[in-house]
């Protein structure tokens, strides 16, 4: 169904959302007559951030106008006739605004239709049977917008009180003007004769009387007001305080939460857009009553009454601007985070938002923004709030920007498109840290003020990065990284993280940094977390329980090489990662490579299958090496079969051939574990036949073959290399086989290597006399 008709279905909060997104900057009735259109265009292909996609939003921009000029035309009737100059009114006036900023209506309409769909997403779900048990997501949303509407009503009675009061004292004013009066009149009778003096003075008196009872009774009533005044806008900062309090320590702490797990591979962290709406609401509501405080002290200093307003008032007045200050401060967020490995002299990104900026005003006046990379030990000073903004530890090119206002979609942010680290300054180690465990962090910084008061400097911290200098570091600093994101705590002093974590958060981790990597819906089993628990603890349980308790120390994971191996548990498993994500993905989706099994548990899982049943393994000795194992006949000892091992493949090896196309060429490999017949699984996957010969040429093909188990089956319609007339392989008497059946990583000859090489030495020196 059409969004635009759902979304026409909204009721109540979601209505006004939506019907909140259309103005003068895009009326509803466009959306309304063009709706099909709308919907029908590419708006998301169009990078709104590149200046060159400009002439696509402008062909854009020139054919809604045409539509909506087409569609005036059509209008017949009176009614119609109306609707003809309102549509031809709006095309004009949407070229007006477009015309020289055509990327803006795309902003506008893509923000436009984004939210009309998580508003009918939103509806849907909450309606569905499923939704109709109201989550704790949706709940904590309503008790937030039940609290705003709450605010509003108490903003509105003392904006009633308030007025009332000023209308009161202004009432109060008059009449002591009028005390004032008569005791001019009265100081006016000495000058009179007694006989009139004396017939004047008593109605005088009388008179001063009555309105100086009155103005002792109405100086008490204005106090009263006064006092009950500010009590109430005590309440309604106490409520303030405490809806700010959860959307900022909790909602928006929870995004950055996400935003930071996103780094290591997590959901996305989602939109601003409900959260700038729900700061925006306490923007408003937090100027709204401190214009009223300032109007309150504003009457009292015109009309003085002894007692304790005046304290009141300070108290409220401070209290207000600490809130508005918190604001602001935590609005100013990094909505795009740099990347968290930083290479030097490579050009990276990163966006810094402030979701307040349009409702401040802010934007009228856009600040600049400042980019430096700091230590650890200077972002720890910083919040000290020791004075050592000066300090940097690097330099960062292009490091300065202006934050821009974009009026449709009501975001004020600073994008930085081009930076680069030019250089790095490293600070002394500790102990056995080396330079990929050395956190940084970007400092945003800067200065504006909020409304009309002295500018204030406003800091955002990046989330830590490592920096390095060669793509040889990048591993280990990924680990870095991996380690703060899933283990730093909310409110940390920088970068604290804890030494050691439980082996269950650590494979939630790591489970989740692999399929984001491998991008792939298959993350890792109960069966491949148990694997890795006895490669990372040396430990032959099979039982998960044994490892729930167990704690890894970061040592473990990224210091220390596992036993007998020149590397860590990481970087062995960050190598299964990049092969499987470069090579291996679609057959680790299909359920065709097991992976994480021993070279004991393949041995024991193949001697109960037919011979030619083998399976795919990464290998224990090699970073980023997969290997097949494979059950057949043992050629030394008649009547036995044992499990032979294949020398590990890693990328190089399949930057020439493929595993499919492997595992093809080995005619000896029948089934998959435990019984898919090959071609079924893999076919899929092979290179199509070479053409035939062009010009009198045939085209040389790279095939594999495992000397002990190669069958002289060609294909007649293939030209192959025979390796007894090129001397390809050595004589088949010398064994390529150790003695429990593994190929030798130095002996065993892949033709396909071979012939990569032959290929590039002088045609005369390879072939000799034999010519074509």
């Amino acid at each position: 169904m059409a969004v635009w008709i759902q979304a026409q279905q909204l009721q109540g909060d979601a209505l006004h959302q939506m019907q909140s997104l259309y103005g003068q900057h895009f009326p509803i009735e466009v959306r309304h007559y063009l709706s099909q259109w709308i919907e029908g265009q590419l708006w998301d292909a169009i990078d709104l951030e590149n200046p060159q996609e400009e002439f696509k939003a402008k062909r854009l921009l020139d054919s809604l106008i045409q539509e909506l000029q087409n569609k005036a035309e059509h209008q017949v009737g009176e009614d119609g006739f109306l609707l003809k100059i309102k549509l031809g009114h709006y095309a004009t006036q949407l070229k007006s605004t477009y015309d020289r900023c055509p990327l803006e209506l795309v902003r506008c309409i893509k923000h436009i239709l984004y939210t009309e769909q998580r508003l009918v997403r939103e509806a849907t779900n909450s309606s569905s049977p499923v939704g109709g048990m109201m989550d704790s997501m949706s709940q904590k949303y309503q008790q937030i917008n039940q609290a705003f509407e709450e605010l509003r009503l108490l903003t509105q009675d003392t904006e009633n009180d308030l007025r009332k009061l000023q209308h009161n004292q202004e009432y109060f004013i008059i009449q002591y003007q009028e005390s004032l009066r008569i005791q001019a009149q009265l100081s006016s009778l000495a000058t009179l004769p007694i006989a009139d003096r004396q017939l004047r003075e008593p109605a005088l008196l009388n008179k001063r009387a009555t309105v100086e009872a009155w103005l002792t009774r109405e100086a008490n009533t204005l106090q009263k007001y006064r006092l009950d005044l500010a009590e109430k806008h005590q309440k309604t900062l106490q409520l303030l305080r405490k809806q700010q309090t959860i959307i900022l320590d909790d909602e928006l702490i929870q995004w950055k939460r996400r935003q930071q797990l996103a780094g290591n591979g997590g959901p996305p962290e989602g939109g601003l857009d409900i959260l700038q709406s729900w700061c925006e609401k306490l923007a408003e509501t937090i100027w709204q009553n401190r214009q009223q405080i300032r109007r309150a002290e504003h009457l009292r200093q015109q009309l003085p009454i002894p007692g304790p307003i005046e304290e009141l008032l300070n108290e409220l007045s401070s209290t207000i601007t600490d809130i508005i200050s918190a604001l602001v401060t935590s609005t100013f967020i990094i909505e795009k985070q740099p990347p968290q490995v930083l290479k030097t002299q490579t050009k990276f990104a990163a966006t810094v938002r402030l979701l307040v900026g349009g409702k401040l005003n802010v934007h009228m006046n856009p600040p600049q923004v400042k980019a430096t990379i700091i230590s650890e030990q200077q972002a720890k000073a910083l919040l000290k709030n020791e004075n050592t903004r000066n300090d940097s530890s690097g330099e960062i090119l292009n490091n300065n920007c202006v934050m821009e206002y974009h009026q449709t979609t009501g975001t004020l942010s600073a994008h930085f498109r081009n930076m680069s680290l030019k250089r790095i300054k490293r600070s002394d180690r500790r102990g056995a840290e080396s330079v990929t465990e050395e956190k940084f962090t970007i400092l945003f910084e800067s200065q504006f003020s909020v409304g009309g008061n002295e500018q204030r400097l406003y800091l955002t911290l990046s989330l830590p990065v490592v920096v390095i200098v060669h793509g040889s570091q990048d591993n280990n600093a990924t680990a870095t990284v991996l380690w703060d994101n899933a283990f730093a705590e909310p409110g940390r002093v920088p970068f604290l993280v804890p030494d050691k974590v439980v082996w269950p958060q650590l494979c939630d981790a790591i489970n989740m940094k692999y399929k984001a990597e491998v991008q792939s819906n298959r993350g890792l089993s109960e069966e491949n977390l148990v694997f890795l628990a006895q490669k990372a603890f040396s430990s032959s349980s099979n039982n998960p329980d044994d490892y729930r308790n167990m704690t890894m120390t970061w040592s473990q994971f990224n210091r220390e090489s596992l036993p007998g191996r020149n590397f860590t548990f990481w970087q062995w498993f960050d190598g299964v990662m990049e092969l499987t994500k470069k090579h291996l993905k679609p057959h680790w989706n299909d359920g065709a490579i097991l992976g994480f099994v021993n070279k004991q548990q393949a041995q024991d899982m193949l001697m109960s299958k037919p011979n030619g049943t083998f399976l795919l393994r990464f290998s224990d000795s090699e970073i980023g090496g997969i290997t097949i194992a494979w059950v057949a006949e043992n050629p030394n000892k008649a009547g036995e079969r044992m499990v032979w091992n294949l020398m590990p493949y890693t990328t190089k090896d399949f930057s020439i051939r493929s595993l499919a196309d492997r595992i093809s060429d080995l005619n000896h490999l029948l089934f998959l574990y435990p019984d898919r017949p090959k071609d079924e699984v893999f076919s899929k996957y092979y290179t199509p036949p070479l053409s035939k010969a062009v010009d009198g040429y045939v085209k040389p093909q790279i095939k594999q073959v495992v000397p002990e188990f190669t069958t002289a089956t060609p294909d007649p319609a293939t030209p192959v290399s025979h390796p007894h007339t090129y001397g390809i392989f050595p004589p088949m008497s010398d064994s390529m086989l150790d003695a429990e059946g593994d190929f030798d990583l130095d002996d065993t000859m892949d033709v396909a290597r071979h012939v990569e090489e032959l290929l590039r030495r002088p045609v005369e020196s390879q072939w000799g006399g034999q010519q074509s």
